[in-house]
């Protein structure tokens, strides 16, 4: 059994489709990645995943259980640190974790947590004198008392500086190792590289893209290319004297020749020493995820319509 698998999955709000049928499944110990702009419909799907919004059409299963219908069960079972995550002021990481495990009634070990976490040394201070990244640590910490099968964490280091980015990334990976399986949505792409097996790119609804980095990059980048900086009389000139794709710049007046095969490179060096006009700084480059993120998606439309639309139509999520 796989720990999600979800097929034509859709909701709409009025005349706005949040989520228009997408499919994808989720491995076993895999951290799987959902990618997009505001307004994509990221929170959305990960709300049906976990029980919190009702489905207009399709089929989810989430650790064998419909979310909807199951969602005491499958609550069991899951661990969730929402974006922005807060908790009473006054509570400190080690108490917050007593109080979830009587809410869950089990037993734990709250200061095995926290050193899983990496929040020992702050295991007694007040909520509201945690730094950003130790109350995501925090919300971590809680989302594991129930010992979960699987873990939605949504946006968890939007805010924080890269020094706690990274600590949260630490605390990611040492859960992968574990086994977890985790669902993770984020703005950042280099945190989908550093940290996802596979991502989906989700746009106005949609899924554009789909698969590990390396291939969505191969699918959806446009190759290595040799950069030159120049003016558009040598583009002009590269172009009549070599069967290369040149393209120019001129915000930024660079020259980019696509390259089919690493000697391509030589040939258009040659040509523009040939030209007698100036050329400055080369670098070869090929597309990050960014590059190819920028490709795919639209401008953002605004998650906090869809919260609109859904106040709108009158239908309020399931608590």
């Amino acid at each position: 059994m796989l720990p999600i698998e979800v097929s034509g999955l859709k909701k709409h709000y009025g005349n706005l489709k949040a989520v228009d049928g997408i499919s994808f499944t989720v491995n076993p110990g895999e951290v799987f990645g959902l990618l997009g702009p505001n307004g994509a419909g990221k929170t959305t799907t990960i709300e049906i995943m976990e029980g919190l919004r009702e489905r207009d059409g399709g089929d989810v299963k989430v650790l064998g259980f419909d979310p909807w219908k199951n969602g005491y069960e499958l609550h069991k079972k899951i661990g969730v640190i929402p974006q922005e995550f807060t908790f009473f002021e006054k509570t400190t990481p080690r108490e917050a974790i007593i109080y979830y495990a009587d809410l869950f009634n089990v037993k734990v070990n709250p200061d095995e947590i926290l050193k899983e976490v990496l929040l020992e040394e702050s295991a007694k201070v007040n909520f509201d004198s945690l730094s950003g990244g130790q109350k995501q640590k925090t919300g971590l910490a809680l989302s594991l008392v129930n010992s979960p099968e699987l873990l939605f964490l949504d946006e968890p280091t939007t805010g924080l500086d890269p020094n706690a980015r990274r600590a949260i990334w630490e605390v990611i990976r040492g859960l992968k190792a574990k086994g977890k399986t985790i669902i993770l949505t984020t703005h950042y792409l280099d945190e989908a590289q550093q940290l996802c097996d596979r991502v989906a790119i989700m746009d106005h609804g949609h899924i554009v893209a789909m698969g590990t980095t390396e291939e969505i990059i191969e699918q959806h980048g446009s190759g290595e290319r040799l950069e030159i900086h120049g003016d558009e009389k040598l583009a002009e000139y590269l172009k009549a004297n070599t069967d290369l794709q040149v393209e120019f710049n001129s915000a930024r007046r660079e020259i980019f020749i696509t390259l089919r095969k690493k000697i391509d490179a030589l040939a258009a060096l040659a040509a523009a020493e040939q030209s007698g006009m100036e050329w400055g700084q080369i670098q070869t480059r090929q597309d990050s995820l960014d590059d190819v993120f920028v490709k795919l998606v639209t401008e953002p439309i605004g998650e906090q319509g869809e919260a609109s639309t859904e106040e709108k139509t009158g239908k309020k999520r399931r608590r």
